[in-house]
């Protein structure tokens, strides 16, 4: 039997928030948000069966917590008070950002950064095009790969490698962990400039700068409270 989708249109939102009839805290099947609204924002949780899903033009902000059985995507950003959790895939054409945790049993992806203030963990892989960052740990069935750093308060792991301009972790990182197959190559690299941490499992393999880019990199800070806060910001403005 096919679940009941719920389209979120312009005439369900009053400056930005939604007020539709519906109820979203816990709808037994899909959350469409319709294209170009800007972000729609939710002041409590956002609850689906099924997926949930903002398309292009179009942002999620929940004051609590976003969830869903299947996969949560959006053309812009996904931002939660609290947690962000998929039994599938997350993905954002640009950040996504969560007070709490954020834990998908597939992928996490973003077009700029990923931000939680606790874990994120994924059953595949984790990758941003700028950073990605963690209040405790962070974890991938596959691997993790952000366009600018990676941060985490404890620890790193993945199954397979790790890339970055540099990474930043309190405690231990493990590279290569495939429980199901032997990891060859790359799938055992830190390819990152370590600035804390310990390689506890696998091959650290420092990225290739040249020389006038050098000083840069050594300027710029292990935490991405700038990146969370663009990100934020777009959400805000939009």
């Amino acid at each position: 039997m096919a679940m009941p989708t719920h389209t979120i249109t312009a005439d369900q939102i009053t400056d930005g928030l939604y007020t539709g009839s519906v109820d979203v805290t816990d709808y037994a099947g899909h959350i469409v948000i319709a294209e170009n609204l800007g972000t729609v924002r939710f002041s409590g949780y956002v609850r689906a069966k099924g997926r949930v899903e903002a398309k292009a033009g179009s942002s999620i902000s929940a004051g609590d917590g976003i969830s869903a059985g299947s996969s949560i995507s959006a053309g812009w950003g996904i931002s939660a008070g609290y947690g962000i959790s998929a039994g599938s895939s997350i993905s954002a054409g640009w950040g996504i950002s969560a007070g709490w945790g954020i834990s998908a049993g597939d992928g996490i992806s973003a077009g700029h950064g990923i931000s939680a203030g606790r874990s994120i963990s994924a059953g595949d892989g984790i990758s941003a095009g700028s950073s990605i960052s963690a209040g405790d740990g962070i974890s991938a069935g596959s691997s993790i790969s952000a366009g600018w750093g990676i941060s985490a308060g404890y620890g790193i792991s993945a199954g397979w490698g790790i890339k970055a301009k540099w990474v930043d972790v309190a405690l231990r990182i493990f590279v290569g962990l495939c429980l199901w197959r032997e990891p060859e190559g790359e799938e055992r690299q830190l390819r990152a400039e370590l600035h804390r941490g310990v390689l506890a499992f696998g091959e650290h393999v420092p990225p290739v700068v040249e020389e006038a880019s050098a000083p840069l990199a050594d300027e710029i800070e292990p935490l991405t409270a700038c990146e969370i806060a663009r990100v934020r910001e777009l959400i805000a403005s939009a």
